[in-house]
């Protein structure tokens, strides 16, 4: 991870395979891209399902509880999943 702003992971697609997710922060909006293998082109997720939303909330609560991401930046994740997915349990 090269600096707070940017976090990854790996998840499965509908087809069972490996996805590298890639999540970094450009100015007040999060961008999400994937890619299946490690020289593949990122692409870009124009609309990023809950999971996606929810790893990287999940990552970003670690991140604070290590005072490497500060929790207002914490909340305004949380408020736009609610705002995108009002379903979603937080």
């Amino acid at each position: 991870m090269a600096n707070k702003s940017e976090i990854s992971w790996v998840r499965r697609d509908e087809n069972g395979e490996k996805l590298q997710v890639y999540a970094f922060q450009f100015g007040r909006e999060w961008k999400f891209h994937t890619r299946h293998k490690r020289y593949d082109q990122w692409a870009v997720i124009a609309e990023p399902p809950l999971e996606d939303w929810m790893e990287l909330l999940e990552a970003m609560h670690r991140l604070a509880q290590r005072r490497r991401m500060k929790p207002v930046d914490v909340q305004r994740v949380e408020q736009l999943i609610r705002e995108r997915f009002p379903e979603a349990k937080l």
